[in-house]
C-alpha cells in the first residue's frame, strides 16, 4: 500500500480508503451472487497469517489490539470451475469451523461431494451444516519427524504417507482431494504481500485483512483468467458471468455504493427581471 502510494503520488490514507471501499464492495457482490451454485465437488481448507504480532510476540507487544495474533482464512474451492464458493477469516475454533460450513452449505443447489483435511472441526461443522445431506471424505496427511531447529523455519515437514477416509455418503474415492483448495491457498499466499513469510508486510488491522482478501477472491473469481479453464474465469465456468470482468467492473461496484450527492446548502430558485 505504500508503495502504491509513492508511485500514484498520493496519500496513504487514500489507498487506505480505497481498499476498504473495494472490500465492502466486493464482499457485498460475493454474497449477493455467489449463490445456487451447480457444483459437484467441494474442497476445504484453512491458510495461516497473522495480524498485528504473531501469536508468541503478543504478551510482550505494547497495545496490541484484541484480534492481535494468528488469523486463519477458510476455503472452499469448487473442484471443478475452480471458484472460490466461500471464505472466512478468523480463529482455528469450531465457532468459526462451523460458520464456515454453514455458509458454504446456504451456496449450493444441490448435494456435493466434500473433501477436507483431517482437522476435527469439519466433522463437527459438516455435520451440524449438511447432516446426511452430503458425500463427505476426509483426506488425513501423515507427516515425518519434524526438521532439525535451525531448519524448521524454512523446510516443511515432509509427508510420508496418505489416507482417505469415509465419513458419509459415497464419496467417489478418486476424487478425494485437497490438491486444487491447497494450490489456492498458494496463489493466495503469492498474490497477496500480507500472506508473505518473514516479512514486515503482514497486516496490521483485521478489518483490512478481510478487506484485501475479499477484494482479492472478488478479482480471482470474476476477473482473471484460468489456465486450466481455457482462459476462462473460475464465474464463467460456474454460470456466474459471460465474460472475464476487469478492474474498471470492480471501481463500478465502488462507485454504485456511493451515495447520490444532494445540492450544497440551501437552493434558492434565482430571479430574472424583464
Amino acid at each position: 500500500m505504500r508503495s502504491i502510494s509513492r508511485v500514484m503520488g498520493v496519500s496513504f490514507n487514500t489507498v487506505n480508503k480505497l481498499l476498504v471501499d473495494g472490500g465492502k464492495a466486493c464482499d457485498e457482490y460475493h454474497n449477493r451472487y455467489v449463490r445456487n451454485l451447480q457444483s459437484q465437488r467441494i474442497q476445504c481448507d484453512e491458510i495461516w497469517a497473522f495480524t498485528y504480532a504473531k501469536n508468541k510476540n503478543v504478551p510482550r507487544t505494547a497495545a496490541a489490539p484484541p484480534y492481535a495474533g494468528d488469523t486463519w482464512t477458510w476455503t472452499a474451492i469448487d473442484a471443478d470451475s475452480k471458484l472460490v464458493v466461500s471464505w472466512l477469516v478468523g480463529g482455528r475454533d469450531a465457532e468459526y469451523g462451523i460458520e464456515f460450513i454453514q455458509d458454504l452449505q446456504s451456496r449450493l443447489a444441490n448435494r456435493v461431494q466434500l473433501t477436507t483435511d483431517g482437522y476435527g472441526v469439519y466433522l463437527t461443522a459438516v455435520d451440524a451444516a449438511f447432516g446426511i445431506d452430503v458425500d463427505y471424505a476426509q483426506l488425513v496427511k501423515i507427516y515425518g519427524p519434524a526438521p532439525d531447529e535451525d531448519k524448521r523455519r524454512y523446510s516443511p515437514v515432509e509427508c510420508v504417507d496418505i489416507r482417505r477416509k469415509v465419513v458419509s455418503g459415497q464419496p467417489d474415492m478418486g476424487h478425494v482431494s485437497t490438491s486444487y483448495v491447497e494450490r489456492s491457498n498458494l496463489t493466495m499466499r503469492m498474490s497477496m504481500r500480507r500472506f508473505t513469510r518473514l516479512t514486515n508486510a503482514f497486516s496490521k488491522k483485521l478489518e483490512n485483512h478481510c478487506y484485501a482478501q475479499a477484494l482479492y477472491f472478488t478479482y480471482y473469481n470474476f476477473c482473471r483468467p484460468h489456465k486450466s479453464l481455457g482462459g476462462a474465469t473460475p464465474a464463467m465456468a460456474a454460470g456466474l458471468a459471460e465474460y472475464p470482468y476487469n478492474a474498471r467492473w470492480i471501481v463500478g461496484q465502488i462507485e454504485a455504493r456511493e451515495p447520490v450527492p444532494g445540492p450544497r446548502g440551501p437552493y434558492r430558485k434565482s430571479k430574472i427581471s424583464n
